[in-house]
């Protein structure tokens, strides 16, 4: 079957849909008709069925290739979100890149914990550290209760893509004003008073990547991923400054890995000015997100 054609009308779905699912079959690609069916809907933000429900639907000739591109992309081995440019995140869709992480479930979870434990006090400032695209703050920006969210990452290029995805937002007079800041860790809010900081910092031992999957130790940035001494590095440094930003009683909240979960909480306990210290199992079961407040 030759490619739909692509005039200034554009191309059917269904024959998109044709052409998207040989490129992605010839790159081995397990499933090439379902995600050629994806890759329609999320860069229209439409349901997964979209393209079933629509095989008439004329897409122009711009979107085609940049459809074409997307499949390419995909069947040389990059993550979905990778080669669709997108990521859906709770409420939201991010465009996303080899810039940063693409978000993960487990990271929606998170969201929910803050969310959780700040509902019965409203207001006041959270931040979220190393931000990447941006989706914990834009999530906690439109589902949360704050006054305003602060933003931080050491990488400006994450930055750039953060901020391209909070333009990206639809605007409301409800939604708290957001902030970016570049650095490292809590430096850049030194002298803020905090509600809540929630981070996702890199929690991968560096001897561990050749056990990674190729989709992420060759496509996700290093830097958001691996964290020197056996991957404890962000989080110790992130459990040591945070009470300095944290107003009695803030919440901290942290994603982790499940391997040292444990030694994070005891690293919290330990350091003797946070209280209410737990770890939270993620919905497969695993330690995944650790919890404390500081003391008052």
């Amino acid at each position: 079957m030759s490619a739909p054609k692509t005039g200034a009308s554009g191309a059917q779905v269904a024959a998109v849909v044709e052409e998207l699912t040989r490129i992605l079959a010839a790159g081995g690609i397990a499933d090439a008709r379902r995600e050629a069916a994806d890759l329609i809907a999320i860069r229209r933000d439409a349901p997964r069925f979209w393209a079933s429900t629509h095989p008439d639907e004329l897409i122009d000739a711009a979107e085609v290739a940049a459809l074409r591109e997307a499949a390419r992309k995909r069947a040389a081995g990059a993550p979905f979100a990778y080669a669709a440019g997108r990521a859906a995140f709770r409420h939201l869709t991010l465009h996303v890149d080899e810039r940063v992480l693409i978000p993960r479930a487990e990271t929606e979870e998170l969201v929910q914990v803050v969310l959780d434990g700040t509902r019965a006090t409203p207001g006041g400032l959270a931040i979220d550290l190393g931000a990447g695209s941006g989706a914990i703050a834009l999530a906690l920006a439109m589902e949360g209760h704050f006054d305003r969210i602060i933003a931080t990452d050491v990488s400006t290029a994450a930055l750039d893509v953060a901020r391209a995805n909070a333009l990206r937002r639809a605007p409301s007079a409800e939604r708290p004003p957001l902030e970016f800041r570049s650095g490292s860790w809590l430096a850049p809010v030194l002298g803020e008073s905090a509600r809540a900081i929630v981070s996702n910092p890199p929690y991968i031992a560096i001897d561990e990547a050749p056990s990674l999957p190729a989709s992420v130790r060759d496509w996700e940035p290093p830097v958001a991923l691996f964290a020197p001494d056996s991957g404890m590095r962000a989080i110790a440094c992130i459990i040591r400054e945070a009470p300095a930003v944290l107003e009695p009683g803030g919440l901290l909240a942290l994603e982790v890995d499940s391997r040292r979960a444990s030694l994070a909480a005891e690293l919290a306990l330990a350091d003797g000015r946070w209280r209410d210290v737990s770890v939270r199992l993620d919905l497969a079961g695993r330690e995944r997100i650790l919890t404390a407040r500081r003391g008052d």
